[in-house]
């Protein structure tokens, strides 16, 4: 038996796995632990031959009758052949038949290979994949303390910071720009299509009246247009000249017209010059209004809204629209790729400072812990089946017979000491046996 065991184990190590024979071909390593295999069951072979030869010199010696020690030593010697039988049996039965023979509940492993799967998957998913236990464990890890004082320390934050400008920079490319141009235009036309903004705006031209805020504006404005007067008081005289009748006489047309741009350079002056002048009273009166109308009239905020609308669907808008997203996915690229940008800086800053609190809030601690502790136990609960149906799915494709070998090779050698353990505790067990029913016999 022991010489077909290895000469099987050597055939097997020396050809190559057949694919997708599941745990994989055998390594050197494999190859090494395959003979020790073999070694321990060469041991073992060996210790039951040689309680054989003791049984039979001493069944031997007591018909001899070399004296009570050889009856002794007789039923310790038969006892531990019983023993050595028995294990070997039981050892050899988990991974073929026995000597070949079609012996019910022999070759274990490679008939039950499937059902060893399902119940591997079973017992992992009771026993390491239930929402108390995935608790208890990552509860015991303490995972917000641990993760705060590893990203206090710089060089940690460094390296998350390094890695989440890499991510950055490898979704962005990913990312198509057409693809993200229309999406994101797609979402601000969707979202200023949706939102009605007369409210707002008169909400805000109301709070800047009230706070004086547009006078600078009005201010601004009186000046430009008193410059803009002074150097252009010809064109203004022409264009009143240009408009008079054809009768009347020309240095009528032309008084006229010096008269009506001294009255408009006047009235631009005292406007610039004087706050509380009526016109810019008027004016204020006007927002005011205004600011009203663009929140209660329906008819003024149905005009602003169709004008958001116009201006919305013009293709130079929708092209700006589109064209912001170029101009972030540079600036981010180039962000993430300096070392000492302010994006990066900042990003490392958080982190340092993040990793300090966490270290020493408790309050923090227990949150973080508890967002861990619901994401894997919403992760565990709701794919507890695809979990192990990897284990159940992959045992099942594996090759029966390259499976049982591989396990033999790994467990092989602790299982023959099970035979030598066999061997030893059945002489011992036969001789007090034999010793009481001598005794009892006496």
């Amino acid at each position: 038996m022991g010489e077909h065991a290895r000469a099987g184990g050597a055939s097997f190590a020396t050809r190559p796995a057949p694919f997708g024979a599941g745990p994989g071909s055998f390594s050197p390593a494999d190859v090494e632990k395959q003979r020790g295999v073999r070694r321990m069951k060469t041991t073992a072979t060996g210790l039951l031959l040689l309680v054989a030869v003791i049984y039979v010199l001493a069944k031997w010696g007591q018909n001899s009758g070399a004296g009570a020690w050889a009856g002794y030593v007789a039923a310790a010697a038969e006892a531990g052949m019983v023993g050595a039988l028995a294990d070997w049996f039981a050892v050899t039965a988990l991974f073929r038949r026995p000597l070949g023979l079609p012996i019910p509940h022999t070759a274990i492993i490679p008939t039950k290979k499937d059902q060893l799967g399902v119940s591997l998957g079973e017992f992992v998913g009771e026993n390491f994949l239930s929402s108390d236990v995935v608790r208890q464990r990552l509860r015991a890890v303490g995972i917000g303390g641990r993760l705060g004082t590893w990203l206090a320390e710089p060089e940690h934050a460094d390296r998350v910071t390094a890695e989440l400008a890499t991510a950055l920079r490898g979704a962005l490319t990913v990312l198509r720009d057409s693809d993200v141009q229309a999406v994101v235009g797609e979402a601000i036309t969707r979202r200023a299509d949706a939102q009605e903004v007369a409210p707002g705006i008169g909400k805000l031209l109301e709070k800047v009246v009230a706070d004086g805020g547009h006078k600078r504006a009005v201010d601004l404005i009186c000046a430009r247009a008193h410059d803009w007067l002074v150097r252009h008081g010809d064109s203004v005289m022409d264009a009143v000249q240009g408009g008079a009748p054809g009768w009347t006489p020309r240095f009528v047309d032309r008084k006229i017209g010096d008269r009506v741009y001294k009255e408009l350079l006047r009235f631009v002056t005292e406007m610039r010059d004087m706050p509380g002048h009526p016109a810019r009273g008027a004016l204020d009166r006007f927002l005011g209004d205004f600011a009203s109308d663009l929140q209660s009239d329906t008819d003024t905020r149905a005009r602003v809204e169709r004008l958001k609308s116009e201006i919305i669907a013009r293709p130079e808008v929708q092209d700006l629209i589109a064209s912001t997203w170029s101009a972030v996915r540079a600036m981010i690229v180039a962000a993430a790729e300096d070392e000492r940008s302010e994006l990066r800086l900042r990003v490392r800053a958080s982190l340092l400072s993040l990793g300090r609190r966490m270290a020493t809030d408790r309050r923090l601690q227990d949150k973080v812990d508890g967002w861990v502790e619901g994401a894997a136990t919403y992760v565990v609960t709701t794919y507890r089946k695809e979990i192990t149906s990897l284990i159940t799915d992959t045992v099942a494709g594996w090759d029966a017979e390259h499976t049982s070998k591989k396990i033999e090779a790994h467990i092989g050698r602790d299982l023959q000491f099970i035979r030598i353990n066999g061997t030893v505790v059945g002489s011992l067990a036969g001789l007090a046996i034999y010793a009481v029913s001598r005794a009892l016999g006496a």
